[in-house]
C-alpha cells in the first residue's frame, strides 16, 4: 500500500511539473500575441484557443498534486468539533465517494476521447485542431487525479486503523 501511495505522489509531482511547463508556454503565447498585435496589428489566431486548452490541461494535471499537498478546499470546521475517530471515518467516506465519482468522470472522458477520434472531431476554429489531443491531455490528468484520490483514500483508511492524524 505504501508503494502505491509513493508512486501516486511521484506521479502527481510529475504532473505538476508538466502543468508548470504548460503555464509557461501559455504565458509565452499570450506575450507573443500581445507583442505581435502592438507592433504589427496582426494576430496569431491561436492564442485564445490554445490558452483555453492549456488552462484545461493545468486544471486536470495539477489536481492530483493539489490533493497531495492538501490544497483543495475542505470543510474542516465541522471536523474540528468531532471526535478524532468520527472525523477520520467521515473523511474516509468523503474521499471514497470522491474517488468513485472521479472514476466515473474518467470513464466518460475516456468515451469522449474515443468519440472524438472515431468521428474525427476538430475545433470550430481556423486551426481545426483535432479535439482528441486536448481531450487526451485532460484524460491523462483526470487519470492521475483518480490515482491520487485512490491513494488518499488508502491513506485515510490507514489513518482510521492506526489512529494517525486525519489525512
Amino acid at each position: 500500500m505504501n508503494k502505491f501511495v509513493k508512486l501516486s505522489d511521484k506521479l502527481s509531482d510529475v504532473m505538476a511539473k508538466i502543468s508548470a511547463v504548460i503555464l509557461g508556454l501559455m504565458s509565452i503565447l499570450i506575450l507573443v500575441e500581445i507583442f505581435i498585435w502592438n507592433l504589427f496589428e496582426k494576430t496569431t489566431l491561436i492564442a485564445d484557443e490554445y490558452s483555453a486548452y492549456g488552462l484545461a490541461a493545468i486544471i486536470f494535471m495539477g489536481a492530483g498534486y493539489c490533493l497531495k499537498e492538501k490544497s483543495h478546499i475542505r470543510i474542516t470546521l465541522v471536523l474540528g468539533f468531532l471526535p478524532q475517530k468520527a472525523a477520520r471515518v467521515i473523511t474516509f467516506f468523503a474521499t471514497l465517494i470522491t474517488t468513485f465519482f472521479m472514476g466515473y468522470l474518467w470513464w466518460y472522458l475516456f468515451k469522449m476521447v474515443g468519440s472524438a477520434i472515431r468521428y474525427e472531431s476538430t475545433s470550430g476554429t481556423l486551426t481545426n485542431t483535432p479535439l482528441w489531443i486536448p481531450q487526451a491531455i485532460m484524460l491523462v490528468g483526470a487519470g492521475c487525479f483518480f490515482i491520487q484520490l485512490a491513494a488518499t483514500t488508502l491513506k485515510t483508511w490507514q489513518a482510521i486503523s492506526t489512529k494517525e492524524e486525519v489525512v
